[in-house]
């Protein structure tokens, strides 16, 4: 196994007469001893649930719910440690942490609580032509051990959602939380084992080495939140397994102001869904294409915006408990490196733009003309900064939003039906939100996910309850006639055959 040298040169200041491959060996056994002392416990967790969830099959509705309703319970008991779990990780607001996360999580399970009877009935389907004397319907049968690896922005919503699902359906869970956050990983961790019992919900902590044992493992379905390009990585170890996965992935969500758009209320809701979490949330507006005639409104409207939700100055913004931080130095040098880029590259900063690496602050930020082929319109950006271009001929905006890789979610502000009904026929993306943006997610009725590089399958009520669950397709027979076309195929047989063909066409 590789070892940084960084780390091998740091660890050889401090050993003297020890030689540099000696401790680079020392170090690649050390690093090997770890990734094996995980893969003993992961293994045995997944032992205990590859052995627990066979009898989960056969399980009640009241069962799952009981398990949904402690869930829920374990929620409402825990909320003040999962605030300051937020707070000490990136100081994370509580009003954000009760509404992005706890009131999402409870969205979500008292929706299933509601609607899981229903979800669990056995699915009657018509009969086809073809089969008559026949009666078919599908079962939604748990897929079985299943594999949840959260991210570190809301892991509480990204890691009890998931969980809400695999529960509904029935399965055991591994919950993975990031390695990033590690206060609110230590809380999911607590309030897992005092609600579960290890082989219904466990939860396993650690870096690189924890997840590499778990992917490792044959689960039933694996559930991911995360980057796209991790996202590949974990395609690649389910498929050795032939292990089914639904991928939340992200990518640069794209926002369209038309001149027709109530500016007032498109800045008041770009700047909320926008900088809330500090710009790191994956279905965040990540750039604005705005028509030129309102582009002066747009930008001095969002500006208003900022100053009231955050402080009309820096130095008011900066002591502002509402609005959190970068999670980590290394996130903050790549976006303050992107936007020294950009105002170096031509855009023109609005307002914004101070940055304080002792805290990882980076005050909201509004750039303006910004050109398509920088490299902050390369890659999500993932944090408080809005480019915003303006347009004229919405062709330009459709072929640019088209030569990307499909977002996980658009947004729409305009009040023109034609304009709206252009842009939704001639994109595609995992959601969009007309005149509003982010509220997509908390509507349980609507199948949440990305498509191709921002996501595979779906997740939420119904659609989340469906990614856990295998459907089973039965087929009973009661006084079917397909036996009369059984071999021999004798000349009376190939007769009712071509009878068949007539009657089907």
């Amino acid at each position: 196994m590789d070892v940084p040298l960084g780390e091998s040169f740091r660890l050889y200041a401090k050993m003297p007469g020890t030689s540099f491959q000696e401790v680079n060996i020392a170090m690649a056994l050390e690093s090997t001893q770890q990734i094996n002392e995980h893969t003993q416990a992961v293994q045995l967790i997944f032992r205990k649930q590859k052995a627990f969830a066979p009898g989960l099959r056969s399980s009640t509705a009241e069962e799952r719910l009981a398990r949904l309703k402690k869930l829920r319970d374990a929620v409402l008991e825990n909320q003040v440690a999962m605030c300051e779990a937020a707070y000490a990780d990136f100081n994370k607001t509580p009003a954000e942490v009760e509404f992005a996360e706890i009131f999402a999580v409870l969205s979500q399970v008292n929706h299933a609580i509601a609607h899981l009877r229903k979800w669990m009935k056995p699915e009657r389907v018509p009969v086809v032509r073809s089969l008559l004397g026949t009666r078919s319907h599908i079962r939604y049968e748990p897929k079985g051990t299943s594999l949840i690896i959260s991210p570190w922005n809301y892991p509480f919503t990204l890691s009890f959602g998931p969980l809400v699902s695999a529960l509904a359906a029935g399965n055991t869970a591994i919950i993975k939380p990031s390695e990033m956050t590690p206060n609110m990983s230590g809380v999911i961790r607590r309030i897992m084992e005092t609600t579960f019992a290890p082989e219904e919900v466990a939860v396993v902590e650690g870096g690189m080495e924890a997840s590499t044992a778990l992917l490792q493992l044959p689960f039933d379905h694996i559930f991911f939140t995360g980057s796209p390009a991790v996202g590949r990585i974990v395609m690649a170890a389910a498929a050795r397994n032939l292990t089914s996965v639904t991928l939340e992935l992200g990518g640069k969500s794209p926002t369209i102001v038309d001149r027709t758009a109530n500016i007032k209320k498109a800045a008041r809701n770009l700047v909320w869904s926008k900088f809330i979490n500090n710009g790191q949330t994956c279905i965040s507006p990540d750039h604005v294409y705005v028509h030129a005639d309102v582009m002066d409104d747009f930008c001095a409207a969002v500006q208003a915006r900022v100053q009231h939700s955050y402080g009309q100055t820096i130095q008011a913004q900066a002591a502002n408990p509402d609005y959190c931080r970068i999670v980590n130095q290394k996130h903050y040098a790549r976006l303050s490196n992107l936007l020294d880029e950009t105002v170096k590259g031509g855009a023109e900063l609005v307002f914004g733009g101070e940055t304080s690496a002792a805290d990882r602050f980076i005050a909201p930020t509004l750039l303006r003309n910004v050109h398509n082929d920088s490299a902050i319109m390369q890659e999500e950006i993932f944090g408080p900064i809005m480019p915003v271009m303006a347009f004229t001929d919405p062709q330009r905006v459709l072929a640019e939003i088209n030569a990307r890789p499909k977002p996980l979610a658009l947004y729409i502000f305009s009040g023109d039906k034609k304009f709206i009904k252009q842009i939704i026929d001639n994109t595609s993306a995992g959601g969009t939100c007309i005149n509003t943006s982010l509220v997509h997610f908390l509507q349980e009725n609507l199948p949440f996910g990305g498509v191709n590089d921002s996501g595979i399958g779906k997740a939420h009520g119904v659609y989340g309850f469906k990614a856990f669950s295998n459907e089973r397709a039965v087929v009973q027979d009661r006084f079917s006639m397909g036996h009369l076309l059984f071999p021999p195929y004798t000349p009376r047989v190939r007769k009712l055959i071509k009878v068949a063909m007539r009657y089907l066409t």
